[in-house]
């Protein structure tokens, strides 16, 4: 048996040469002082593989359709064998794999690591956390309750407001002008096949150019990076160096370890998330709000002013991303040591102070609908006066569709929507259509809710929210959200 095995063996490394390719990654010389800090990238792949492991068990169960992806959540936390747990542990990983890969990013960028030659790792870098971020939000889509059907509505309402091609790539997503059947199986090919691809294919990239470049020296004060003569002194730094194997092995391997098995017991302590209320558009008893994850963008969006949606929503991430690009481009030379950079320093520590605000901040605003405003608070009579039999009805259909939940008028009412008190000087007559039927930003489809004729007279009222001798809008210049 021994000889048999030991000839497969043989077969097998002939032609994978597995005993001639694994000693020189295992052995390559790294350079002293590589420590703990060092250990965040081989985390970041080890939960990529619990993420990779849970996913593809969940999804012999999960089935990507409107009308069955619910129950098939709920089957997995009620009565497959497990099935609870591996949904936790999967939601946790996703959260513990997003803290690690922006630790690793920030330690590198702490250390200098992303400097000469080192930028293109550090770009490769900035795809993997991106795809990361894409993989959590499509993952949050898939777990298809009311918070998930919001969220969607929130995308979609950013995402139709790209100039010339947003309606497009609505229809792309969603599989139609609204959400429909196909949204679900689109979403769970995103997050299944395209990213998961795209992020092993970086990862494969990223991994390959750590091996070819280096792991960076730790940096000491006074340590320049000089093109000209740096291939020199890291090549001395490795003759001082270590052998990846065993020490710096074992210390990945130790925070490794220790990290998957704390998820495990988390997720076996508080169970999995979810799903919460069914995906309907007519329960507004709740109170949706992304992961923790996008918090600080929901709370900035929310908490600004009108003026400022546009650049929050459509210029502000590509701002973040293309910063996070040019940081190799333009700091790729020059001093590593964070005691001779303090512009990095106070950069990060603005960005924690920002974030971490606005992450308190969306626990505490009030956002979620009022749910008895319809009943509780009229339409402001001079709002009224003036109207013609047909608007009248309009604003009771206002009135009694409980859009006084979410949307104020004068200043009285709910405050998740805009103040629709000068809405007509924003959208017109067909934006307001649109806008009621299909929904958009943080406003579900209210098509299937409100006849043709209800929805006629409620735009009728709608339009007549003006300042007086102000004409109403002639195109859609915005959106409610």
């Amino acid at each position: 048996m021994k000889r048999a095995l030991r000839a497969l063996g043989q077969w097998f490394d002939s032609r994978l040469g597995v005993s001639k390719s694994l000693p020189p990654l295992l052995f390559h010389p790294v350079p002293r002082g590589t420590g703990w800090w060092y250990v965040f990238g081989s985390a970041t792949a080890a939960f990529l593989t619990i993420q990779v492991v849970t996913g593809i068990l969940l999804a012999l169960v999960y089935v990507p359709a409107t009308d069955k992806a619910y129950d098939s959540l709920l089957y997995l936390n009620n009565h497959y064998t497990l099935g609870w747990l591996l949904r936790a542990i999967h939601n946790f990983g996703a959260s513990g794999m997003i803290v690690l890969i922006f630790a690793h990013m920030l330690q590198v960028f702490f250390w200098g690591g992303f400097k000469f030659p080192r930028e293109l790792t550090w770009l490769i870098g900035v795809g993997l956390f991106v795809c990361t971020l894409g993989m959590a939000f499509t993952g949050q889509i898939l777990r298809w309750d009311i918070d998930a059907y919001w969220a969607v509505g929130v995308g979609m309402g950013i995402m139709g407001r790209v100039p010339g091609i947003g309606e497009d790539l609505i229809r792309l997503v969603l599989g139609g002008p609204t959400i429909g059947p196909a949204t679900l199986s689109r979403f769970f090919v995103l997050h299944v096949f395209v990213l998961i691809g795209l992020l092993g294919a970086l990862l494969a990239l990223h991994l390959y150019l750590v091996i070819r470049l280096g792991i960076s020296t730790p940096p000491g004060r006074g340590m320049r990076v000089d093109p000209a003569t740096y291939h020199q002194q890291y090549q001395r730094d490795l003759d001082r160096g270590e052998p990846f194997y065993p020490v710096p092995v074992l210390r990945d391997a130790i925070v490794g370890a220790a990290l998957v098995v704390s998820v495990v017991i988390v997720a076996a302590i508080l169970g999995p998330k979810g799903p919460g209320l069914p995906p309907d558009p007519a329960i507004l008893h709740t109170e949706p709000r992304p992961d923790w994850y996008f918090l600080p963008l929901f709370a900035l969006y929310a908490l600004s002013p009108r003026y400022l949606e546009m650049f929050i929503l459509l210029v502000l991430p590509p701002l973040l991303l293309a910063i996070l690009v040019a940081v190799p481009l333009v700091a790729g030379k020059g001093e590593r040591s964070i005691y001779r950079r303090p512009v990095a320093v106070l950069s990060v520590l603005v960005f924690f102070l920002a974030a971490g605000s606005l992450e308190y901040l969306a626990f505490v605003a009030p956002w979620s609908p009022k749910m008895f405003a319809w009943s509780g608070d009229p339409i402001p009579q001079p709002m009224v006066e003036q109207l013609i039999p047909e608007q009248l009805v309009g604003a009771t259909v206002f009135q009694f569709k409980t859009c006084r939940n979410c949307h104020a008028l004068d200043g009285i009412g709910g405050k998740r929507g805009p103040d629709l008190t000068y809405v007509a000087t924003r959208l017109s007559r067909d934006g307001l259509i649109r806008q009621v039927i299909q929904g958009g930003g943080n406003m579900p489809p209210f098509g299937d809710r409100l006849k043709p004729a209800e929805t006629s007279t409620l735009v009728n009222f709608l339009q007549t929210l003006r300042p007086p001798g102000v004409p109403p809008a002639r195109s859609p210049a915005s959106r409610i959200e």
